[in-house]
């Protein structure tokens, strides 16, 4: 018996590291603040296709406008990062939650009036300029109040929430869409974005140093573009399409079955699955190096991907969402952490949001290119979308791999390179 108390884990020793993540004072505070204001990541796109496709039944063009607003949301998020990083995230977010309100609202109500659809296209996409990327201020919070292991555990921690984002977010826009009225969904989103910006930027203690522009440093931008982030970037940009390209695939899917209003729920699905493996990811001990690490997972995630191929009913495709989903995770805590290990002062902000430029230009090209896929072959041979976008993801990442080994010789210094101990992110 004795030896059997001493071979049983508690749950407060397996998710200690989880556990002294939030000892940090304020940390509680900020990642729950970011938590809110990541709704809109899943609800904005998802939120603007049930809306336009509510108004002209047409997947194309619901899927190029959602399109419209997540690619402008890449292009602006690192501008933002980089106002951030020099100014500090309270008074930039306080503007940009202005503009997401504004903007949001008058997109709705365009959509909604019939306005002409060139006008779709352009609220559309100021919605999108006007929503900083919230999930990478969380990390460069953390980033600055934590040693080399706890970035690590926080990193994974960060990736969990962002699949409860996307576990939430999808069913909860689309019963809103389809129970109340279009507008609802999209609208709700928007609120959420805004309240959770305005509560991260009154939280002015746990906020990162600020660095402010020295005219006389040589080759700032350098510093920000390394091979680490370059590679990520380009692999994100397939892992995105597989994003986007779901999103529209599944709405039109489980319309053609006839249950619609299941299509957040099984997009939860592939959110739980990955919700999973990244808290296993979190606690793992793995000896690798980050870069192996992000390569592995990286083709992992392309071959997962690869099970769209078989779907011919919902609940095949509620399996194959959960299998691929825990791959998601991983390949998106490991390449944040690879291009933090290797990030230089005064440009975190900035290098994580590139990050997620990379998966929200995916997005854009995901979302376009399934809902032609949609119009023209059906949801379900449509699945080939994200299937290949998966693929692709994993190509890039075993073509990027040599440049990992790679250093810039003016770049910054590898932190923590080589994590032996400690939870893994």
């Amino acid at each position: 018996m004795a030896r059997k108390r001493e071979n049983t884990v508690s749950p407060r020793t397996l998710f200690g590291p989880y556990l002294r993540l939030f000892a940090v004072p304020g940390s509680a505070s900020f990642s729950l603040a970011g938590w809110v204001g990541r709704l809109p990541a899943p609800m904005l796109g998802l939120g603007a296709v049930l809306l336009v496709e509510g108004e002209t039944g047409s997947y194309g063009l619901a899927g190029a406008v959602s399109g419209a607003l997540a690619l402008t949301y890449a292009i602006a998020g690192p501008q933002w990062a980089r106002a951030m990083d020099r100014r500090g995230q309270g008074p930039v977010l306080r503007i940009a939650m202005v503009a997401l309100a504004l903007s949001g609202v008058a997109f709705v109500a365009a959509v909604s009036a019939g306005a002409p659809r060139w006008s779709w296209f352009l609220l559309a996409a100021l919605t999108g300029a006007a929503a900083p990327n919230i999930g990478s201020m969380v990390r460069a919070r953390w980033s600055a109040l934590l040693d080399r292991d706890g970035r690590q555990t926080a990193f994974a921690f960060e990736a969990v929430a962002d699949e409860v984002v996307f576990v939430l977010g999808p069913p909860l826009v689309t019963l809103l869409a389809t129970l109340l009225a279009p507008p609802v969904g999209f609208l709700t989103g928007i609120v959420f974005g805004v309240v959770g910006g305005l509560w991260l930027a009154a939280q002015r203690d746990t906020e990162p140093p600020l660095h402010p522009v020295d005219a006389t440093a040589p080759r700032r931008r350098r510093s920000v573009v390394t091979p680490a982030l370059l590679v990520v970037t380009v692999t994100y940009l397939a892992v995105g399409g597989l994003f986007g390209a779901i999103d529209v695939v599944v709405i039109g899917f489980a319309e053609e079955e006839g249950a619609q209003a299941l299509a957040g729920l099984v997009l939860a699905v592939f959110a739980g699955g990955s919700l999973v493996a990244g808290l296993v990811y979190g606690l793992a001990r793995l000896p690798s190096t980050l870069a192996a690490r992000f390569v592995g997972t990286a083709v992992a995630f392309g071959l997962a991907g690869q099970l769209l191929w078989g779907v011919t009913s919902l609940p095949v495709l509620i399996g194959c969402g959960f299998l691929a989903g825990l791959t998601i995770a991983p390949v998106l805590v490991s390449g944040t952490s690879l291009v933090e290990s290797r990030v230089a002062p005064g440009v975190l902000t900035e290098s994580l949001a590139w990050t997620i430029t990379g998966l929200t230009v995916g997005v854009t090209a995901g979302s376009a290119i399934a809902g032609a896929a949609v119009d023209a072959w059906g949801a379900e041979q449509a699945f080939a979308v994200p299937a290949v976008a998966a693929a692709v993801a994993g190509l890039l990442s075993l073509l990027g791999a040599p440049l990992l080994r790679s250093r810039v010789p003016d770049g910054p210094p590898v932190r923590g390179e080589r994590v032996d101990t400690g939870a893994q992110g």
